[in-house]
């Protein structure tokens, strides 16, 4: 039997939040817990900036497609005598 992935990931609750906090601290030590969610912000901002850029790119795109006059190619027919 297969199973089936579900399509919405539920989001985790405050006491899963507190036990991943707790973890972090463990892993990485109090002093960087602060280096690492500024890398993590900016990573995602980083993520974000380009996430638009190639969104505004794919406008234009579609933009320039549906501007542009439509070409018709005439196809030769042979003709038999």
């Amino acid at each position: 039997m297969t199973s089936i992935a579900p399509l919405f990931v539920p989001t985790p609750g405050a006491p899963e939040l507190l036990i991943i906090v707790g973890v972090a601290i463990l892993l990485f030590g109090a002093q960087k817990i602060p280096k690492l969610a500024r890398s993590i912000g900016e990573s995602t901002g980083e993520f974000k900036k380009g996430q638009a850029k190639v969104e505004q790119e794919l406008e234009e795109y579609r933009n320039d497609a549906a501007s542009a006059p439509d070409v018709e190619t005439e196809t030769a027919t042979e003709t038999q005598s």
